[in-house]
């Protein structure tokens, strides 16, 4: 893109950020662009509270960077129910759906542990549509890591 197209078309949208006061223009924010920020978050427990509070936190960090964030979900262990199509734990229906629209509404990387699918005796077809399976979960967090997307553990 042109340089002055892409600074005048910035500058549109950080007028309309200040008349809406909801978002925030990024100069990153373009189709194709990489995200300037890039966060992954780990879920391993199967409480609704505690996946409900890492849903809370990935809602607000949408809010601030609006399309100017890369956001993955690394599911393993009891976490990997909220992934299911047919949970073995109780995760609350809300939560799955939020999950879901997480992925097609913003873009939320959405990755399920082989090696937890493998110990629940699950294929793909017991995983979401939205989640992409990794064959350990463990090593899909390190390697975003190593991409500059900074970790968060509840």
């Amino acid at each position: 893109m042109d340089h002055n197209k892409r600074g005048w078309i910035t500058a549109l949208a950080a007028g309309a950020a200040a008349v809406w006061g909801t978002r925030h223009a990024h100069a990153a924010a373009f189709p194709g662009d990489e995200a300037t920020h890039k966060i992954v978050y780990q879920i391993n427990h199967a409480d609704p509270e505690h996946i409900e509070h890492i849903l809370n936190s990935i809602s607000a960090v949408l809010g601030k960077y609006v399309d100017d964030v890369s956001i993955a979900i690394v599911a393993f262990g009891p976490g990997i129910h909220l992934l299911a199509t047919q949970p073995g734990r109780p995760i609350p229906d809300n939560l799955r759906q939020r999950v879901k629209g997480m992925a097609d509404n913003y873009g939320v990387k959405l990755i399920a542990c082989g090696n937890t699918m493998k110990s629940l005796k699950w294929e793909r077809k017991d995983i979401i549509k939205q989640a992409e399976i990794e064959q350990v979960g463990a090593a899909a967090l390190m390697e975003l890591q190593e991409k500059g997307y900074a970790y968060i553990a509840w």
